[in-house]
């Protein structure tokens, strides 16, 4: 399965069973400042109202190693420029969507399952609307609700209490490179220190020199710098400069125990539209999710993926996924588009597929991030094929640039695995392809012991092996 980052090419995914973004020193929950947008005269309502507007409604094969980095990109078809989408309609009066900054292609994730494209991450949108007031002769219209009403109460379990806690330790992230080129997506609080978590992608173009801030949904932005990203699980961890000391970090869920059919809710700024809550149900497990931003430098991010049907679109990226209770099980990074979502036309809107990293390996790669800068990565030590199938991972006849296949004294080397064998399973998950199994794998910590099942000569073979470390990216 792979993926790609907006606005550049989605690599075809392998088949695989049903499978297939100066601080302040106040506080970030502190109240909202007052607001100060700008007013303009009403205009006039026609005697007689005018009737209500109607809504309008073949990769190049190739090895790609597990113990060196990174794979070889396939070869896709290219996409137009990043952008936010086209010119949208509102009520009474059609609305120009601003013109986008230019974008490097990084400021969204686009995931293929199967063969199709999966989009996430990018350039926000608008909502455009018109006011009008009723000047008839029969006076104003306007109807006060009554002082007596009584305030609406909500249990702690509905989706409006768990929303109105986590909201305020939720984030819209802008980044932007040296060169003007930048995007943006959603981060929540990770702990009390001011450590952000998202997407890799959110904060690529940032990394280098660039810009990059964080605003509450109180309206509070805060500078941020970059600590540490990993382009492999597709998570970065960011930091606010002059942190307040009052942020409360969400709670994190058991991503393991998540079930299909649980509750799902989904915070972030689809299409530039921040502190945007929807939600949904786990709609399946494990789904194998591999993604790049289609460069000629594209190295592969894999994930094995929660589905959900909440809505996600481009812009929430980096958020969180929440359980029924309010705690974290995953973070947005990709839905599935209804077709190849070419981005000089507009960006594809969800239909119900999303796709986000489960917690419990998102939390593991933001803790060495945050202590070492670095990723950390567990491997078998062989080069495994990319290419589309539904037998297996085939270990290739020889890794990249001449390399061996099979790491000489690496985990496959000591658990007997050859080039040609062909792994079809990985503790109980079936293994369908290579990006399948690095999916897999990277749901583990490095020393972790795993079972490995695979096919040599038609017979069937079982192994047990321990699981070694690659630090970084490179």
């Amino acid at each position: 399965m792979s993926t790609e980052n907006e606005g550049n090419a989605v690599p075809p995914a392998p088949s695989a069973p049903p499978v297939p973004m100066a601080s302040p020193t106040a506080s970030p929950q502190g109240p909202a400042p007052a607001g100060n947008a700008p007013t303009a005269p009403l205009p006039p309502v026609p005697q007689e109202a005018p009737a209500a507007p109607t809504a309008s409604a073949a990769p190049e094969h190739g090895p790609a190693p597990d113990g060196s980095w990174p794979p070889p990109p396939p070869v896709t078809p290219a996409y137009g420029d990043g952008g936010a989408g086209g010119p949208g309609t509102g009520w009474g009066a059609s609305y120009q969507q601003p013109a986008p900054k230019p974008r490097s292609g990084r400021g969204g994730l686009v995931a293929a399952v199967l063969v199709a494209a999966l989009v996430a991450g990018g350039l926000g949108g608008g909502l455009g609307y018109t006011l009008a007031k009723d000047q008839d002769d029969r006076g104003s219209t306007t109807v006060s609700a009554s002082d007596s009403a009584t305030q609406v109460k909500r249990a702690p379990g509905t989706i409006a209490n768990v929303a109105a806690k986590a909201l305020p330790s939720t984030v819209t992230i802008e980044a932007e490179s040296d060169n003007g080129e930048g995007g943006t997506g959603t981060g929540f609080v990770f702990d009390t220190q001011g450590h952000i978590v998202t997407n890799n992608h959110v904060v690529a173009d940032a990394v280098d020199g660039g810009k990059l801030s964080a605003t509450f949904p109180n309206g509070k932005k805060y500078d941020a710098e970059v600590v540490g990203h990993a382009q492999g699980y597709d998570v970065a961890v960011i930091k606010l400069k002059n942190a307040p000391s009052d942020l409360k970090p969400l709670a994190l869920g058991d991503s393991d125990k998540v079930a299909v059919g649980d509750e799902t809710i989904a915070i972030g700024a689809p299409f530039g539209l921040s502190n945007t809550v929807t939600t949904g149900i786990i709609s399946a497990k494990n789904r194998p999710v591999a993604s790049s931003d289609g460069s000629s430098a594209s190295k592969a991010s894999y994930m094995s993926a929660l589905q959900t049907d909440a809505s996600i679109n481009p812009g929430n990226s980096g958020g969180p996924l929440l359980d029924a209770s309010g705690a974290v099980i995953g973070i947005n990074s990709a839905i599935q588009s209804s077709g190849s979502g070419g981005f000089g036309t507009g960006q594809s809107g969800s239909i119900g597929l999303g796709f986000a990293i489960p917690i419990n390996q998102a939390k593991y790669v933001a803790q060495q991030l945050i202590k070492t800068g670095k990723p950390v990565y567990a491997k078998i030590g062989a080069s495994v094929s990319l290419e589309d199938s539904t037998d297996g991972a085939q270990i290739t006849d020889q890794g990249t640039e001449g390399s061996a296949a099979v790491e000489a004294g690496g985990p496959a080397d000591r658990a007997g695995l050859k080039p040609g064998d062909v792994i079809t399973k990985l503790d109980d998950h079936v293994i369908d392809s290579g990006p399948t199994l690095i999916g897999e794998i990277w749901t583990h910590k490095p020393g972790d012991k795993v079972t490995i099942t695979y096919k040599r000569g038609g017979q069937e073979h079982t192994v047990e092996l321990t699981l070694g470390s690659r630090e970084g990216d490179n």
